[in-house]
């Protein structure tokens, strides 16, 4: 089968297409035909070796497509049923295995493209939302890159929730696209924590979701109310610099958390629930989902090497 593999830590051009054989299922796993992809910026730091990983590899853990075969004890999923999943043994490829627990069906209504487009995302938007800072009705919020794939979903989701978002965005078109998502306000990444302050008053905001890291975390925890919670999520800059944990004190007493998914969806149950809140979201239009480019499986280096120039929008989907 057609896969992607990554023999060494490096740049896009370490993502080699490879003809390797199809998994088998074992006991408890499916085996899905994959049609759709996601692209993740995790991936890309397995692949450039930021977080390490046994080598060799094919990346990806999220994508959607139609189950192939069942390992043996597999009562459901069945043979060619819909299926997305988190948790796959290498997505950049056209076959791979799942526990079968963790392959969760998509539901009418939910094209594969955009379930392989949210469930990573949304789980953790979900989390993000309810658990890191569980966001509250008349809060004011700060979402850096709020036009990007994880940013649309934030940006949507706290809204819903009676949020007033401050988006974070670097172009024109950019802002547009935010907007569209409910963002109440749209500012670049120039002063940040002073145009935040100019926009509520001088007090700050209650929470800042940051997935970008070293470029943004400064003016994050700048931007903060008393007793306000940054949410770091990701590294899409790089990692922040160490700092002094007093400036949390002198800032308001201020809460800092590095949260990872898969502490939020470790029980299956914890797992089905929030996708299926997030799948159903999807279905019944309360949450739109942003394809912002679809790429060959022989492309994937091209997908990373957009992804990492946050020229990007929406998410960003392989096509075995």
């Amino acid at each position: 089968m057609d896969a992607i593999q990554v023999a060494a830590p490096g740049g896009p051009d370490v993502l080699t297409l490879t003809d390797l054989p199809t998994p088998e299922p074992g006991p408890g796993e499916v085996l899905v035909r994959l049609t759709a992809a996601g692209v993740n910026f995790v991936e890309i730091y397995h692949r450039s070796g930021l977080y390490q990983v046994g080598l060799p590899f094919v990346p990806g853990t999220e994508g959607a497509g139609v189950v192939e075969a069942v390992g043996p004890g597999v009562t459901a999923p069945k043979v060619g049923d819909r299926v997305v999943s988190n948790d796959l043994a290498g997505a950049y490829a056209r076959y791979a295995v799942t526990p079968a627990e963790r392959a969760l069906p998509i539901p009418a209504g939910v094209t594969d493209e955009q379930a392989a487009a949210v469930l990573l995302q949304g789980l953790t938007a979900h989390y993000l939302l309810h658990d890191s800072y569980p966001v509250r009705a008349g809060d004011t919020v700060l979402v850096h890159a709020a036009a990007g794939g994880m940013g649309l979903l934030l940006t949507q989701l706290a809204t819903s929730l009676g949020a007033r978002v401050v988006g974070t965005v670097s172009t024109a078109e950019k802002e547009k696209l935010a907007r569209a998502a409910g963002a109440a306000e749209v500012i670049g990444y120039d002063g940040v924590a002073e145009r935040v302050r100019e926009l509520t008053g001088g007090e700050g905001v209650a929470a800042v979701y940051d997935g970008v890291g070293r470029d943004t975390f400064d003016a994050s925890l700048d931007s903060l109310r008393v007793r306000g919670t940054l949410v770091l999520y990701g590294y899409a800059s790089g990692k922040p610099e160490p700092f002094d944990v007093n400036r949390l004190q002198g800032g308001g007493s201020l809460f800092l958390t590095r949260p990872t998914l898969g502490h939020f969806v470790a029980s299956v149950d914890e797992l089905r629930r929030r996708a299926g809140d997030v799948l159903r979201w999807v279905a019944d239009g309360t949450l739109k989902v942003t394809v912002g480019g679809r790429y060959p499986l022989a492309e994937a280096a091209r997908a990373h090497a957009d992804l990492e120039s946050r020229r990007t929008t929406g998410k960003l989907l392989l096509i075995p």
